[in-house]
């Protein structure tokens, strides 16, 4: 596996995961480096939707493989300082103070101004705070929201930065075990050691577990409340646990702020795939400085007791649990807008920089507050950099581009397709495509779009499993007997939605070929998130316009300019002619008149030819049977305007 390098970060460290330490006070005899290990545990629950090898914040439940308990709650938005003692598994890395330029752009300030972009921006006021007034109604329905935030609030004002001592003074004041006495020393800053009630466990070398005893069979972290992390974080509470390992929220004593804590089994592809992470995200701190990208706020990495531990801000429910907190009836335009916009921020940011999230689902999306509209991008855990795709299996099957079904060559563009599926689920609460496996994955994304055109076939390399050697879809049959027929539904009839923006901006992101799927710079713009609706007659305004200024100029000139006469010599040519002028009015009032102007007298009395030395130039009209009949039709619209 290619790990992403980054200067900070010291690659001989992570090379191979530092083995535990004994510690220093250990007197034991006759070590030995035999473990044993009983029996693997069988407690995975199974569920009909798949996850990806990696979630930041995920618990079993019913519907899903992972996901948080709704009671987080408010999540705190400190501004966090990242200690570099030791444990850190990188150094601390001072921010660039260089913007990017989409920092400007999704910060709305414009050179030049104008009535539309100020209307823009009211509007989108208007419907945000339409937004936050749905949030705090929904959450006033909900009584698990408001005991939550009342815990958190409990817990922040427990919470306080404590002062920093050094190992020696803690070996004088704290209770330590044996173990921990020895293992103290190899830390240059404590600032919490354990509360009195914390059953802490003691290392021991003859455990039946491996890593002295601090560790299950599988090689997660056993977690005691009340202990402490790399003698900084006092442990909560256990917030999830997955394939990768466990998050816990901890109070962080250095800085008096909330935290979630992910703390990575103890494997070792885990352990790799955890470092890439790492990498992520201490680059989109370094390329987001003021947190406009609604990224997750990264604090600090490092190792404690055999573990890799990635400390983040405190979020709240995610958004899965959020729809499922509602009874999957879904919820308005007006506030999944104001999700998408801040989603779309996130995939501004990791466009610009080539990054792929690969991961992108409801559960990945947290609330920073139950009552109000923020949300974070969470678990870069499978993320990779566009020309260093390290996977070829990711994204979660509800959410997964047909490209990565079909085996072929993927980039930023799946993130889109992502995003296309959470905004459908969140409208209408249930998963836009929720196949049971990967082939009635594809078959439920063919019945609303019909199959994949020729070329995007042919790319694939898993063809043979969806498509027959003529490239018509293979039957796929569900668990309940239900066939999928290719085309047999609309987007409209699947949403049961009217909206022609929304939908045509969901039309945009689930496109079949990458390459014509929307992006997020453009989709920024788009109707649905800018809430501005495109005028007809503006369009029909800009059509005409495209025209060359000369053609512009002679059509807006040509009604209030005479033709002039023809010479007396081809009067009689013109007379004859008179009656196939092409000035021929529709109306039969000015029929009448044009057949009183049709004499010689009227003709000459209103026209009288030019004089002998006259410059002005002679325009060689012609009528409909190809003679000259400019006279005629001079005298014509000369009447014309008297009527």
């Amino acid at each position: 596996m290619q790990i992403i390098s980054d200067p900070s970060m010291d690659p001989v460290k992570y090379d191979s995961m530092p083995p535990p330490k004994l510690p220093a006070s250990a007197t034991w005899n006759n070590l030995s480096t035999t473990r044993v290990s009983p029996t693997s545990k069988q407690a995975q629950l199974k569920s009909k939707r798949s996850t990806s090898i990696s979630n930041l914040v995920n618990v079993p439940s019913p519907r899903r493989n992972q996901s948080i308990s709704s009671e987080q709650g408010l999540a705190k938005n400190p501004s966090l300082t990242i200690d570099s003692g030791d444990t850190e598994a990188s150094g601390n890395k001072p921010n660039s103070s260089i913007l990017s330029p989409v920092h400007k752009l999704l910060a709305g300030s414009k050179p030049s101004p104008t009535p539309k972009p100020r209307l823009q921006d009211q509007t989108g006021d208007r419907d945000d705070a339409a937004a936050e007034e749905e949030m705090r109604k929904l959450g006033s329905k909900r009584k698990d929201f408001e005991v939550a935030a009342r815990e958190l609030e409990d817990l922040r004002r427990r919470a306080s930065p404590k002062e920093r001592a050094s190992a020696a003074q803690a070996l004088k004041v704290a209770n330590l075990n044996i173990f921990e006495r020895g293992e103290i020393i190899d830390f240059k800053d404590i600032y919490f050691c354990g509360t009195h009630k914390a059953k802490k466990l003691v290392g021991d070398l003859n455990a039946s577990t491996g890593n002295f005893g601090y560790d299950d069979d599988r090689g997660d972290y056993n977690i005691v409340i009340g202990d402490h992390l790399a003698y900084r974080y006092e442990i909560i509470d256990v917030l999830g646990k997955g394939s990768f390992g466990q998050v816990v929220r901890c109070v962080d004593h250095k800085t008096g702020t909330l935290v979630a804590v992910k703390i990575i089994r103890n494997k070792k592809r885990f352990h790799q795939q955890a470092l890439v992470e790492v990498n992520i995200l201490q680059k989109l701190k370094e390329w987001d400085p003021n947190r406009r990208h609604s990224v997750v706020n990264f604090v600090q990495s490092f190792y404690f007791r055999g573990h890799l531990c990635i400390s983040t801000e405190l979020l709240g429910m995610n958004l899965y649990e959020f729809i499922k907190a509602h009874e999957f009836r879904g919820f308005s335009l007006k506030l999944i807008r104001r999700f998408t916009k801040q989603i779309l921020s996130t995939l501004v940011l990791l466009h610009n920089k080539r990054v792929v999230h690969c991961d992108l689902k409801p559960e990945n999306i947290l609330l920073v507050n139950p009552l109000q509209t923020g949300i974070r991008v969470i678990d870069f855990g499978s993320s990779c950099f566009e020309n260093e795709k390290v996977y070829t299996y990711i994204q979660s099957r509800f959410y997964r581009s047909p490209e990565v079904i079909l085996g072929m060559s993927y980039g930023m563009p799946i993130d889109m397709w992502s995003l296309g599926c959470i905004l459908a689920e969140l409208y209408t609460g249930y998963p836009l495509f929720p196949g049971e496996n990967e082939q009635e994955q594809l078959a439920c994304i063919m019945e609303v779009f019909g199959p994949p055109e020729k070329h995007l076939i042919e790319k694939s390399t898993r063809r043979k499993l969806f498509f027959d050697s003529t490239g018509k879809p293979r039957d796929v049959v569900s668990s309940k007997g239900r066939r999928r027929k290719p085309s047999s539904k609309s987007l409209r009839h699947v949403l049961k939605c009217d909206d022609a923006a929304f939908l045509d901006f969901l039309a945009r992101c689930l496109r079949w070929d990458p390459a014509r799927r929307l992006n997020p710079h453009d989709a920024m713009n788009h109707e649905f998130i800018t809430g501005m609706k495109f005028n007809p007659r503006a369009r029909l305004h800009l059509t005409s316009m495209g025209h060359s200024p000369a053609k512009r100029h002679t059509s807006g000139s040509t009604p209030g300019v005479r033709p002039l006469p023809e010479p007396p010599s081809k009067r009689g040519a013109a007379r004859n002619s008179s009656n196939n002028s092409p000035v021929r009015p529709g109306v039969v009032k000015r029929q009448t008149v044009q057949n009183v102007t049709s004499t010689p007298a009227t003709k000459r009395t209103s026209n009288p030819p030019p004089a002998a030395g006259s410059a002005l130039p002679r325009a060689a009209g012609r009528s409909a049977s190809g003679k000259p009949d400019l006279a005629a039709a001079a005298a014509a619209t000369s009447l014309k305007t008297r009527v």
